[in-house]
């Protein structure tokens, strides 16, 4: 009997990528053959997926990039991408499409609405992105990682969380150390968008704090290259002990260790703080499409979890009095830590399986268990 067969379709930012691995993980330990359909620079994100996972790269296109040109020929390389995937298709009839959004998700979502192979989409934020818009009511299954979702007329969707990656999984509930007389940390993460303005406030906040805080305190800061060695300048400069990466492998490792994560409210980042259980300080990014990153904050604001500083109104003076409200109040802080987990949903990633097998025809317990 030969392994039921998923192309997972996703875009080239963390935000799609990480639930997207997520779902691999699971698929494949339940005995499905996966691929993966993405961008060169979704390419960059494939280190964590498991080795037997498929890796295909498609030509993206998206009318947010470049000149005249390049945006008068992305309707020709959309079709072209389609048809391309859809003789793919044809030869390799897979059992379950599913894309988690990102132009680079169009070919194979497209050649599956074309060729009415079983289909459905993953939306992480409270709002529809532009791709899951055009495919919301053109898919037979909505899957939901924020709620409420707003959804188009007529489209149901089904709430089964964000799914988080094995190596956060396996940190679910980690013990919480609150501040304290002893060696801290803070965890600064800024997605991969829109993260210059955390490089500009966050070392001076900082660096503001009391002597007797700074001195037990580590910072890991991620930072886009172009700012990396003037983050890193700053914080050596004033005495603060950090490390200043573009992006860090061990991540869920750091969230962890951390006493207090400063982030984005990007979907990934606010699932992962949530399963692991950190108190954070939560800064929406202003140009995220129809302000969703406020939507995915609310959650942890709302429950005691999370402070959320508007863009507006983030600067160093702000964000200082936040970081002192939480690093010398460790009773706060644990109960913000306890909050965060009560808006976890670690089994999120199980609950997508689940709907990605219903939608196959598949009992999922008769594959459940099966080695990669």
């Amino acid at each position: 009997m030969s392994k039921p067969y998923l192309i997972i379709a996703a875009g080239g930012t963390g935000g799609h990528m990480f639930p997207a691995q997520a779902l691999a993980e699971v698929m494949l330990r339940r005995g499905w053959r996966v691929k993966l359909s993405t961008d060169a620079r979704g390419a960059r994100y494939t280190g964590g997926f498991p080795h037997s996972t498929e890796i295909e790269q498609v030509a993206s296109a998206t009318f947010a990039r470049g000149g005249v040109l390049a945006k008068a020929l992305v309707p020709f390389r959309v079709v072209g991408g389609v048809l391309s995937m859809s003789w793919r298709m044809l030869r390799d009839r897979p059992d379950v499409v599913v894309g988690f959004g990102g132009y680079p998700s169009i070919p194979a979502l497209g050649a599956a609405w074309l060729l009415r192979r079983p289909r459905m989409i993953h939306e992480q934020n409270g709002v529809l992105g532009r791709v899951n818009a055009l495919f919301a009511k053109r898919v037979q299954r909505v899957a939901c990682g924020t709620w409420p979702t707003t959804l188009p007329d007529g489209v149901e969707g089904s709430h089964v969380g964000n799914p988080v990656r094995l190596s956060v999984k396996d940190r679910a509930g980690a013990s919480y150390i609150p501040p304290g007389d002893y060696p801290m940390s803070i965890l600064v993460i800024g997605g991969s968008q829109g993260a210059r303005i955390l490089s500009d406030v966050v070392p001076p906040a900082i660096a503001s704090l009391p002597l007797e805080t700074l001195q037990h305190l580590r910072v890991s800061h991620q930072a886009r290259d172009e700012d990396g060695d003037r983050v890193a300048t700053y914080y050596a400069e004033h005495g603060v002990d950090a490390e200043v990466q573009p992006f860090f492998n061990d991540l869920p490792k750091r969230m962890t260790e951390a006493q207090l994560v400063i982030s984005r409210s990007g979907a990934s980042s606010v699932a992962d703080i949530s399963v692991i259980g950190r108190p954070s300080i939560l800064i929406p990014f202003a140009a995220a499409t129809a302000d969703h990153q406020t939507a995915n904050a609310r959650g942890l604001v709302d429950a005691g979890a999370a402070i959320r500083i508007p863009e507006s109104m983030l600067n160093v003076e702000s964000l200082a009095d936040q970081l002192t409200t939480i690093l010398q109040n460790p009773d706060a802080a644990l109960q913000m830590s306890q909050a965060a987990l009560g808006q976890a949903k670690p089994d999120a990633a199980q609950d997508l399986a689940a709907l990605v097998e219903s939608l196959a025809g598949h009992n999922p317990q008769t594959l459940e268990g099966q080695t990669e």
